[in-house]
């Protein structure tokens, strides 16, 4: 008896259901069909670049260096220091 009960509610939603998605799915296909879709491509293939300071210490000394980081579209990264400038000792 309770697997006939579950039975029939789950056919009783299935048939309940089915047109509704029915309807949803036609009018959404004629709102595709009217609208138009632009696609552009080729814009995100640079190499991005970003200029940064950072204090470093070598030994007992510290330094300002300005480094220019390149960030690849392959997904590698170039590191160049510009310029490094001594700023003090470290005691």
């Amino acid at each position: 008896m309770k697997k006939f009960l579950i039975l029939s509610l789950m056919l009783g939603t299935v048939i309940f259901v089915v047109p509704t998605a029915n309807a949803a799915t036609t009018a959404a296909a004629s709102a595709v069909a009217d609208s138009q879709i632009r696609v552009q491509i080729g814009n995100n293939r640079r190499a991005r670049t970003r200029i940064y300071t950072r204090i470093v210490r070598s030994g007992r000394n510290r330094y300002r260096e300005t480094v220019r980081v390149t960030y690849r579209p392959n997904g590698r990264t170039r590191t160049q220091v510009l310029s490094r400038v001594r700023i003090g000792r470290n005691w």
